[in-house]
């Protein structure tokens, strides 16, 4: 019927999973959250013998304000709960959507003991929250309908 085009043997496949790229959780407790990925092991480690990846994402997402709302009541309604976690690529989908985190996570970002991960979800609500409130990546701070 027509010509079709012949993919090139042995060329790369396209790295979906790299950091920044936006991401619905599938599996578990975050289930039809948003998140995005900040650190990618296709390969596995001994903690996590399997392809994962740590990612950040909103468990609680903001709520609807109006202008003749008071001061507090916005900050209040405007408030993101993040969580992070380690998740397999099977529990993950990777959208369209690439957030630029640059270095904002970059070594700042630990799982390992209770307190260091208290410290990097603190750092993960500053950055969501400065990110919110300057209007970028709206698709990220909405609510998923489904």
């Amino acid at each position: 019927h027509g010509t079709t085009e012949q993919r090139k043997v042995g060329s790369p496949m396209v790295k979906l999973l790299k950091g920044g790229r936006g991401v619905l959780v599938l599996q578990g407790r975050f289930a039809g959250q948003k998140a995005v990925i900040i650190q990618n092991s296709d390969t596995g480690n001994t903690t996590h013998p399997y392809g994962h990846c740590v990612i950040a994402g909103i468990s609680k997402y903001p709520k609807r304000v109006h202008k003749r709302m008071g001061r507090l009541k916005i900050t209040r309604r405007s408030r993101i709960h993040p969580f992070l976690m380690v998740c397999n690529h099977k529990h993950i989908l990777p959208t369209r959507y690439s957030i630029a985190l640059g270095a904002e996570f970059k070594g700042k970002i630990s799982l390992s003991d209770p307190t260091k991960r208290k410290a990097s979800k603190a750092i993960v609500r500053q950055v969501f929250q400065r990110r919110y409130y300057a209007g970028k990546n709206k698709w990220f701070f909405q609510k998923l309908k489904f």
